[in-house]
């Protein structure tokens, strides 16, 4: 029978799991122990381990990134917890100057185990500061690895793949995807990075979700179905390394091509895999491609302008079916506001 858990639990039990498995592993940041648990991603874990392996951690991200590493430099595997991404700004310096290059500068005699979880996306409507998607600037940095996995199995297999690897680790989630429940098996096991997955095999348009938008581009391709379009969805899991293999052969074989992100299309993951299937596809005139995400503007705080800024199953599937047209039609499904955007109850 067909286990399943939800994209919350499989984040907590990989926890639980490594840390029970190894003792070097830490959980630090703030809430981690408070009754709302990080989503419920760290529920447990400090009576199971203790206030020394599990502990809060106060308003000072640059400082207690600077903890983690060091801890990390010691020899301890810190997984160093942000609820929201848009604070992980205060600690780029640690992130991007040292945690990323220590391995390189002192010529492979030491390495920094820590991976840092932050969610993205919207919530509550929070507006500016509490919404954005900054993934694509840690791809942009050699010596950081990049995941964002969209199911409980991908979360689980990543998170304690993450958690073994002897570099930095942005693990990325989004707040939108923490009760979503899929199959996840009860032992650990690992998801190799670099690795994309193909999640629907179509053979008219690939459409390659990010994060969040893997599920909306589930949806949009049952839209596109019911209209006669075969869509192939891609989840890339992995941003950094990326797997271009696999997007690639996707396209050269549908001749069209619809990247969707969680976040700016400007010099973001979209625009990268765009730029790699050019470069490869290159004289190719049969391929055609367009990107999607966040509105150019800042995000915004109420629900009908957050419904226009961020995209969406109708949004994505009207934009595949005149990317299948060659733009000579125009189709629209009726508007459905995602269940887990209704359903949202917070904490954050």
């Amino acid at each position: 029978m067909e286990r399943i858990l939800t994209y919350a639990e499989a984040i907590r039990e990989a926890t639980e799991q490594e840390m029970a498995r190894d003792p070097s592993v830490i959980v630090l940041g703030i809430g981690v122990d408070d009754f709302k648990a990080v989503y419920g991603t760290t529920r447990g874990l400090l009576d199971a381990f203790g206030p020394e392996r599990v502990f809060d951690t106060p308003l000072s991200e640059d400082a207690m990134t600077g903890v983690a590493i060091g801890a990390a430099l010691a020899g301890l595997r810190p997984i160093h917890v942000h609820i929201r991404m848009d604070f992980v700004l205060l600690a780029m310096n640690q992130i991007v100057n040292i945690a990323a290059k220590a391995r390189y500068m002192y010529g492979g005699a030491v390495s920094v185990p820590i991976v840092i979880r932050s969610v993205i996306g919207r919530s509550w409507g929070q507006g500016a500061q509490h919404s954005q998607g900054l993934h694509s600037l840690f791809m942009h940095i050699p010596g950081l690895r990049v995941v964002a996995p969209s199911s409980p199995y991908d979360a689980k297999g990543c998170l304690i793949q993450s958690i073994r690897d002897d570099n930095p680790v942005m693990f990325i989630e989004h707040r939108m995807l923490h009760a979503h429940r899929g199959h996840a098996p009860a032992d650990a096991y690992t998801v190799p990075f670099g690795k994309a997955r193909v999640l629907v095999k179509g053979s008219d348009v690939t459409l390659v979700g990010i994060s969040y938008t893997a599920v909306e581009c589930l949806r949009a391709q049952r839209y596109l179905d019911d209209v006669g379009i075969s869509a192939e969805v891609i989840d890339p899991v992995s941003l950094s390394p990326l797997d271009m293999d696999t997007i690639v052969a996707s396209v050269n074989k549908t001749g069209r091509l619809l990247v969707v992100d969680s976040a700016w299309t400007m010099c973001g993951a979209s625009a990268e895999i765009l730029a790699q299937v050019a470069e490869r596809l290159q004289g190719s005139s049969h391929i055609r491609w367009q990107r999607m995400g966040f509105a150019p503007v800042v995000c915004p705080t109420t629900r009908n302008l957050e419904n226009l800024f961020y995209p969406n199953a109708q949004t994505v599937a009207s934009a595949a079916f005149a990317l299948v047209h060659d733009n000579r039609k125009s189709w629209a499904p009726l508007h459905e506001e995602a269940p887990e955007i209704v359903e949202f109850k917070g904490p954050f």
